[in-house]
């Protein structure tokens, strides 16, 4: 799968990393078999607990033929091998998905009346909660209160999505997709449940800009947006606030973050702008067009009947990167840019990296060689990280994801 991290080595006991799955009873329960499958099936060690109400959306059949395990629900069930201390004490990660507004209740105020509750209470490894709900019962108070509760606690609880909910409702309180859950659950695990950056506010421009020469045609580049959105999943795992700006990415949003889209650079450059306010740390990860066309044609371009092409003006776009280092919207802001490159006959990639990164002023530049093409719309990737201290960092060829915590890393130790 995209941007998978290996957890395989996530587990202190050195087994397969061990997962609690808890189901509540709410209708997105049926998503929860594909967030399973995709746990079992990347070779993590599940154990599902739905409550009582979950089995009336989904039975225990299903549960056990996706896990291989049976289901319990009870405290009193298989009471000899104590399962509402050991299943939490025993875990790596526990997982809730969906998290009603009632597991969110009982959660926060430490009830321990069925099997899932007693788990959350004993467990001592990362909690996540992936909300799912009506929007005015996530939006109520009490529901908020809980939620800060959890979080201040050290749970992680995913902002829900915005989408189609139960019926003819459509707002915010709508499961993420199961593939996110799944990788910001993978990232928990990378870090072990670490929440280095719990209370910052984290803004990550992604994917590449487009810029229209008429209704149909357009300047863009290969920018996938796979990193930039690993970064985020990264950052938001560790307990950050994350706003990412996404240019043309066709990839689902990623878990608990929240996501603007744009398609132009002068769009990017005013979203930026705008989200940078306030931020702790801002990535541009995204490829912005450094051209556009002076102008844009009302009407499709047609071809010449003589064969001639058309001659297209280009003006420079805003440098992005230099404007918000030169004016940061944050005393302590850093600030980390990309390089792309591919060196050439005034010197090599890494000469090139590090006078734009003198050039743009950020804290860090994280620099590819994209020679042949490599990196775009690949699910791996390897970088060097400079920093405006002098300091060079190699990260070696590895998942996208591995290299967001890398990048992760190096922003804690500058804040």
């Amino acid at each position: 799968m995209t941007g998978d991290v290996d957890t395989r080595a996530a587990s202190p006991s050195g087994k397969r990393p061990s997962v609690v799955l808890g189901v509540s009873g709410g209708i997105a329960a049926y998503k929860a078999a594909e967030l399973l499958r995709r746990f079992t099936e990347s070779g993590h060690d599940v154990t599902v607990v739905p409550t009582a109400a979950a089995l009336e959306f989904v039975g225990a059949p299903t549960w056990e033929a996706l896990s291989g395990k049976a289901v319990a629900t009870e405290v009193f069930e298989e009471i000899t091998e104590v399962p509402h201390v050991r299943l939490g004490q025993n875990a790596d990660l526990v997982v809730v998905a969906p998290a009603t507004a009632n597991t969110l209740a009982r959660a926060a105020h430490g009830l321990a009346d069925d099997l899932l509750t007693n788990v959350l209470l004993t467990a001592r490894c990362p909690v996540v909660f992936a909300p799912a709900m009506h929007t005015e019962m996530w939006e109520h108070a009490a529901t908020q209160e809980n939620v800060a509760t959890l979080r201040r606690r050290g749970a992680l609880v995913i902002d829900p999505a915005e989408g189609r909910l139960t019926g003819k409702d459509t707002g915010k309180g709508r499961l993420p997709d199961p593939a996110e859950i799944f990788e910001f659950a993978q990232a928990v695990l990378a870090r072990r449940g670490a929440t280095d950056l719990a209370g910052r506010h984290v803004v990550v421009s992604a994917g590449g800009t487009r810029e229209y020469l008429d209704p149909v045609r357009f300047l863009g580049n290969r920018s996938s947006g796979i990193q930039g959105y690993a970064i985020a999943r990264a950052a938001a795992a560790r307990g950050a606030e994350v706003t990412v700006v996404a240019a043309n990415v066709a990839l689902p949003d990623p878990a608990g973050v929240k996501v603007a889209h744009v398609e132009t650079t002068a769009q990017l450059h005013d979203a930026m702008t705008t989200y940078a306010v306030g931020a702790d740390a801002v990535v541009m990860a995204a490829a912005p067009a450094d051209f556009r066309p002076t102008s844009v044609s009302e009407a499709k371009i047609k071809k010449a009947a003589d064969g001639s092409a058309p001659s297209i003006e280009l003006t420079q776009n805003a440098d992005i990167l230099r404007e918000l280092s030169q004016h940061r919207g944050k005393p302590g802001q850093v600030v980390v840019g990309f390089a792309a490159e591919t060196g050439d006959d005034t010197g090599s990639v890494l000469d090139l990296a590090r006078a734009k990164l003198a050039r743009k002023g950020c804290d860090l530049l994280v620099v590819n060689d994209v020679s042949g093409g490599a990196v775009f719309g690949s699910a791996d990737n390897e970088a060097v990280i400079l920093g405006s201290d002098g300091t060079a960092a190699e990260v070696p060829a590895g998942t996208k994801a591995a290299l967001a915590q890398v990048i992760c890393d190096h922003i804690v130790a500058r804040l």
